[in-house]
């Protein structure tokens, strides 16, 4: 594993070893605390450096990391606690406090305090940065303690719960790979993230979502330098290539959208010839975006699709990107990828349907304590995705909207991402978001919320008329809402749903 030479964290750098000597250190320290092969260690931490030595430290043993989103409420974060079993905690203090701490008897817990970085960019206040009696203190702990002396433990993916978007979320637990496996997913992810022995790689976003946290162990295990920013800031994003001479990137489309919306002279300012490789996912890139990107940092984009549960199934080139604007690219070798009717019928190509997939260079997973709601995924040797889409007969893939997305307005089926995607053409755009409401006569009407970019407007009859001779007249939005910010995630995703239920109120239906 010991391929890394530095580790930068905001602006505190370290040697590769340092990070490795205090993984060592750390397998020590959970194994005293009673961790074993298949236990489950809860990770509640922003990025840094004790995250990263957490979660290679349980892997080393053969436990399972259970990554934490900490922007979650206390209730959800018990829940996940509660779920996966975990007998050790290591968070950071400030987080510990959001907690109920009688519910945390009986669980070893890690208090982590957060570098000055993170105390300053997230504002936490002092008071909340204070372990309590009984923790075990990060710092004097793995000061305390000697390198172990345990052979590692045959690979073991960390545990990542689903958002959780039709009730409590999910915990994925993936089964322990076959030695042909292991070949395969390491072609695969050669190939998805580019990774490899002088890689500088720059992660900045949270590595509790799946993407960001394969592409960031991969670099710990693969790379010569990793980055990872306390927070994304599009300079700062920006300087750190230039700084650092990074190679790698992993973005989501967010990412990309705030940095065209800098002013052209400034985005030139930076010297980004280091670029070599970069990587989203993380939801659906509009064309014109993803085209703008290439024309600024070359044929360098790549995007995959995939989920926590399958994995990566396709894989989609710059060159792709230009071929077939809107494409996902072409399906991973060992992968079967197909759109399905409501009988399960394979459908032909062109035609849109449910998509089921099959990864065979990757083990299997279970629901942790769901083992029902796994089965409901199967039909055949294939599992359901919940995503809208189909093939065209060159063996490209679209995706058309998430299924429980889709709009049926008048018997029409129309998809969101669609019309998002247009919208998002317009340059005074930085998002939007499009969902159905209750309409008396078609039984769901559109609804467009759009963000514009800082001193823009987005009038109305300005989008309106942006789309008109772009989408039929049935997929124009009914009602068009400027937003001065749209609520996201982490990831940069938007809360569709928190924005969507108070249309829904009082309709009748669930959504």
């Amino acid at each position: 594993m010991e391929q890394l030479k530095e580790l930068i964290l905001g602006t505190r750098k370290e040697a590769g070893r340092t990070l490795y000597a205090d993984v060592a250190r750390c397998v020590t320290g959970l194994l005293a605390l009673g961790c074993e092969a298949g236990d489950r260690v809860a990770v509640l931490m922003r990025n840094c450096r004790e995250q990263l030595i957490v979660t290679l430290a349980t892997q080393h043993i053969g436990a399972y990391p259970v990554q934490m989103n900490w922007h979650s409420q206390a209730s959800e974060l018990h829940y996940v606690l509660d779920d996966c079993g975990a007998c050790i905690l290591a968070a950071h203090v400030d987080l510990l406090h959001v907690l109920e701490r009688p519910r945390l008897v009986g669980l070893a817990v890690i208090a982590v305090r957060p570098g000055a970085e993170l105390q300053s960019g997230y504002r936490i206040a002092s008071e909340r940065a204070q372990p309590q009696a009984g923790d075990v203190e990060w710092d004097a702990w793995i000061a305390g303690l000697q390198a172990t002396t345990a052979e590692a433990s045959p690979p073991v993916e960390s545990i990542i719960y689903t958002s959780g978007t039709t009730g409590n979320p999910k915990g994925v637990r993936r089964f322990a790979p076959t030695p042909q496996q292991v070949e395969q997913t390491e072609r695969m992810r050669l190939q998805m993230t580019g990774i490899a022995a002088g890689s500088r790689v720059l992660v900045p976003a949270p590595l509790y979502h799946t993407a960001p946290h394969v592409f960031a162990l991969r670099a710990v295990r693969k790379a010569e330098v990793l980055v990872i920013p306390a927070r994304f800031d599009p300079v700062d994003f920006l300087q750190s290539i230039e700084r650092h001479r990074i190679t790698h990137v992993y973005v989501v489309p967010t990412i990309f959208v705030r940095l065209l919306a800098l002013p052209e002279e400034q985005r030139r300012q930076f010297d980004l010839s280091s670029l070599r490789f970069a990587l989203h996912a993380g939801g659906p890139c509009a064309p014109a975006v993803k085209r703008a990107m290439i024309d600024w940092w070359g044929p360098i984009i790549n995007e995959y699709y995939g989920s926590t549960e399958a994995g990566p199934s396709t894989f989609c080139t710059s060159a792709d990107s230009l071929y077939r604007p809107g494409t996902i690219g072409r399906v991973l070798p060992g992968v079967t990828l197909a759109a399905q009717d409501e009988q399960g019928q394979k459908l032909p190509a062109g035609e849109i349907g449910e998509l089921y997939v099959r990864n065979d260079s990757y083990p299997d997973f279970t629901y942790l304590n769901r083992e029902a709601d796994r089965v409901i995924l199967q039909r055949g040797d294939l599992m359901a995705t919940g995503d809208l889409g189909y093939c065209d007969a060159e063996g490209y893939w679209f995706l058309c909207d998430r299924k429980r997305d889709l709009v049926i307005s008048g018997g029409v089926n129309i998809y969101p991402a669609e019309i998002e995607a247009a919208i998002l053409e317009m340059p005074q755009v930085a998002d939007c978001v499009v969902f159905g409401i209750p309409d008396e006569e078609f039984g769901e009407g559109l609804v467009a919320l759009v963000e514009p970019l800082p001193g823009q407007s987005v009038e109305m009859e300005k989008v309106l008329g942006h789309l008109r001779g772009r989408l039929a007249a049935f997929k124009l939005p009914r009602l068009i809402e400027q937003r001065e910010q749209l609520p996201r995630d982490e990831a940069g995703k938007i809360k569709k749903r928190l924005l969507r239920e108070p249309y829904w109120q009082g309709a009748g239906r669930r959504i």
